[in-house]
């Protein structure tokens, strides 16, 4: 294959969600990892590639044809400009995008104006589980969608020393269960079934040693009066041998039949006014993360920027994404329901 057919990918960040990232590109039959950069410069070596704890001098000596931002939000802005001012055309970014909406703006205007496409790393529509559900929504198996719920459950958020081990900045983020967590079902909820047109939220916070909310409800008013809820607490646990595969279940009731997600990732179908529940989708297997779901992305993203095919996940188009967010913020801090732009 020649060098024309292969991405170019270098990656900025190299904390705990990193090595799903630096996995995934190993793997990758048209796209090569080239280097890491993370200001500790010892966790950008064990990443295996060469290693830099200035991103500037990583662009300049790979010239990457895509960065992978694997940073948290607070550092987004900076290093996308500084991408775009090195001439990086691609970027992907992790979610959240940004500390704020306008700050989203901005850099979406910006890229927008190098000619730069930014992909935000929204893994979890690219999951199998969802992925499957798509697609027999889309074949008609369950009719008309009346209602639409996700019980997030991921048991991780007990105690003093609750997110420590593995993120432990959860504590201090002013705004945790829907700007950390809960964005990922925003979003899911949009690919499976559109855009809201409102939201109304009621968010609380149970454990006293943490900034934000972990626990809260979400309604989500959709196209045909179709409604869908986010149940999230993460105090709670589910089913599953690893609570983390999908975070919870979900329950997606049509008028002639119902899906289930379950814990271990396997989907069912009921027929209405039927007892037996069918598996359409077995059991995930994948040992790492979510299903693979970080390697479905990058895949896309390559598959993308090779054939240049129409990409999800778009920086322009996830700005609803956190627009949604804001009124989901703005309603539970005024206790009504707040209704959205069309998109």
């Amino acid at each position: 294959m020649s060098d024309t057919k292969i991405a170019k990918v270098a990656c900025v960040g190299a904390g705990y969600f990193s090595q799903f990232h630096y996995e995934s590109w190993q793997r990758m039959p048209n796209a090569v990892a080239v280097a890491s950069c993370n200001r500790d410069i010892d966790k950008a070596k064990a990443t295996g590639l060469p290693a830099f704890s200035d991103l500037e001098e990583m662009l300049k000596a790979h010239n990457p044809s895509i960065l992978d931002v694997i940073l948290p939000p607070v550092a987004h802005a900076t290093t996308i400009r500084t991408a775009l001012s090195h001439g990086v055309k691609w970027i992907i970014c992790q979610k959240p995008f940004c500390q704020s909406l306008a700050e989203a703006k901005d850099i979406v205007a910006e890229a927008e104006a190098a000619g730069a496409t930014i992909i935000i790393h929204e893994n979890f529509r690219f999951q199998p589980w969802f992925r499957k559900i798509k697609s027999l929504l889309e074949a008609g198996a369950i009719g008309r969608v009346h209602q639409a719920t996700f019980r997030l459950r991921p048991g991780d958020g007990q105690g003093p020393r609750a997110y420590l081990d593995r993120q432990p900045y959860f504590q201090e983020m002013p705004r945790l269960l829907i700007h950390e967590t809960g964005v990922h079902y925003i979003d899911t909820f949009r690919y499976l079934l559109g855009s809201p047109s409102a939201v109304y939220a009621d968010l609380r916070k149970m454990n006293p040693v943490i900034a934000g909310e972990d626990a809260g409800y979400v309604i989500f008013d959709l196209e045909g009066g179709t409604r869908a809820v986010f149940d999230g607490n993460r105090h709670l646990d589910h089913a599953a041998d690893n609570t983390r595969r999908t975070m919870g279940e979900a329950l997606i009731e049509g008028e002639v039949g119902t899906l289930k997600l379950y814990g271990d990732g396997s989907v069912t179908l009921r027929k209405f006014e039927t007892l037996e529940e069918k598996q359409v989708l077995g059991p995930d297997t994948w040992q790492g993360f979510g299903g693979d779901c970080v390697h479905a992305l990058q895949s896309h993203v390559i598959s993308g920027f090779l054939n240049e095919g129409v990409i999800e996940n778009a920086a322009s188009d996830y700005l609803n994404v956190i627009e949604i967010e804001e009124a989901i913020y703005e309603s539970a801090r005024d206790a009504r329901k707040i209704s959205l732009k069309k998109h």
